[in-house]
């Protein structure tokens, strides 16, 4: 029996090792990182809440689509209503104000096959840098 169970948690970790960064049917995963974690977190992000963010996006390659940085005013937006891609919705919940996270978001997750021209190529992963100023929770009644 204690074989049995040896083998199958052996069985169940090689799965998880050879499937790191990819989903069904061979589709890479949201990869999230975090960059800056902050020591006093009263509320984390959840969907509803409205975000200010500064980013900074990037192709694989390195070259820079687009950065909130740039323009010098913070992104805001509702998180988990599709305002934003689904990388975005996913990748960003449960931040904290003040933390910081490198988000790699397949294309799946992303703009897809059709990108988003002239800077997006279809198919493209991006990697954004991303950090949450400020959660806005809209009060429930």
């Amino acid at each position: 029996m204690q074989v049995s169970q040896g083998a199958t948690l052996l069985a169940l970790a090689l799965c998880a090792v050879f499937s790191l960064g990819l989903g069904t049917e061979g589709k890479r995963k949201l990869q999230i990182g975090v960059k800056k974690r902050v020591d006093n977190c009263p509320i984390k992000s959840r969907k509803g809440d409205m975000l200010h963010m500064h980013y900074t996006g990037k192709l694989e390659d390195g070259t820079e689509f687009d950065s909130s940085l740039t323009r010098g005013q913070p992104f805001i937006f509702s998180l988990g209503t599709g305002q934003v891609i689904k990388g975005w919705d996913q990748g960003l919940l449960g931040m904290c104000e003040g933390e910081k996270r490198k988000l790699v978001i397949p294309s799946e997750l992303g703009y897809g096959d059709r990108g988003a021209p002239p800077k997006i190529p279809g198919g493209a992963t991006l990697i954004f840098e991303v950090e949450l100023l400020k959660i806005e929770r809209r009060q429930e009644f």
